[in-house]
């Protein structure tokens, strides 16, 4: 074999000489290049092709806000708006007032139908525990995911809440986590990654923010259930405040105008139902609670295709606040939530 030539490893070939024409051509390419690059850098921000960002906002990713969907169904013909389940003997049958409450409205299968993906929204916000009525009530929930999934053939019955407090202590101290997973339900805790953007036309203080949007995928029926009490700084949560748990970010600025988000809340969720546990009534020291003495014993559930008029029911007979209503539930009304005054509009069934 022939050794090639040092530095050399085809000896058979012969660079040809570049012409002055392919020369000059391969500067210009190379002035081209460079000159256009140079622009990039320099040209003022904001002109075409510029890549300057002097105020680095070009570098902060764009977010595209999602949308919710609306999720009422319209009520069958001769249902009530508003819903009461009662008993004479209510802590031996939440199941029994759930279900008269339910057919004040039309009865659950005509909101949920088979195959359907149903998000169930607790008040989960603090470590407590069920007696002390500062969170939902367990029984209640285990019973209504047991009648999505065995009377309606719910696909799935997704149970989700963004705590205050330590998430895993507080669906763990309020049962909440116990109950759902017991009946079949599916637990979602929240994480950096479970929020995005959510954009409500509507809304003032929320128009654009961040959602706990995980649970909401491919969801079909939404349903509420929160338990009834006072509230230091707006006199009472119910319904419509329970959507609060699932905002992300830097929420509690909106209690320097709380009544404002809990009517932006009224807009950014509408659900099939609400649901009221009147079994545990928080009458004073909330939304916390923390003492038993503060927790009256009542004998009713709620369920609602109008959130505003069951919140107005529920403040002036479970609360026992008169009609001295909160201002959200006025403001709410005003945003197309819902009617303020429930006359003529509420059944009530013994069960």
């Amino acid at each position: 074999m022939k050794k090639a030539k040092d530095g050399i490893q085809h000896p058979d070939y012969e660079k040809a000489p570049m012409s002055r024409r392919a020369l000059l051509g391969k500067i210009a390419a190379t002035g081209g290049i460079a000159g256009a690059a140079g622009y990039a850098a320099w040209a003022p921000e904001g002109a075409p092709g510029s890549l300057r960002d002097t105020s680095g906002l070009r570098s902060v990713p764009k977010v595209t806000p999602l949308r919710l969907p609306d999720f009422r169904v319209e009520k069958p013909a001769g249902a009530a708006d508003v819903g009461i389940g009662r008993h004479s003997d209510p802590l031996q049958n939440d199941a029994s007032m759930l279900r008269a409450a339910l057919d004040a409205i039309g009865g659950l299968q005509h909101y949920v139908k088979r195959g359907d993906i149903v998000m169930v929204k607790p008040n989960v916000a603090f470590d407590r525990a069920p007696a002390l009525g500062a969170t939902s009530n367990p029984r209640l929930l285990k019973e209504l995911i047991h009648m999505l999934i065995v009377d309606c053939g719910a696909q799935e019955v997704r149970v989700a809440d963004n705590p205050i407090e330590s998430p895993p202590d507080c669906f763990a101290k309020s049962r909440i986590g116990e109950a759902s997973q017991t009946a079949g339900g599916r637990v979602y805790l929240p994480d950096s990654n479970a929020f995005k953007m959510l954009h409500t036309p509507g809304a003032k203080l929320i128009e654009n923010w961040w959602f706990f949007h995980r649970p909401f995928t491919n969801v079909d029926k939404v349903i509420g259930l929160a338990p009834i009490k006072d509230h230091n700084l707006c006199s009472a949560s119910m319904g419509m405040k329970n959507w609060y748990g699932l905002l992300g970010g830097t929420r509690n600025q909106f209690h320097q105008d709380i009544h404002g988000i809990v009517s932006d809340l009224s807009v950014m969720m509408r659900p099939t139902l609400t649901i009221l546990d009147g079994t545990h009534v928080l009458m004073q020291n909330g939304p916390t609670g923390g003492d038993p003495s503060n927790v009256k014993m009542g004998d009713a559930v709620i369920a609602a295709v109008d959130p505003v008029a069951c919140d107005a029911w529920a403040f002036e007979y479970l609360l026992e606040r008169g009609r001295d209503y909160p201002s959200y539930l006025y403001m709410a009304e005003e945003k197309g939530s819902g009617k303020v005054d429930w006359a003529g509009r509420v059944k009530e069934i013994q069960a």
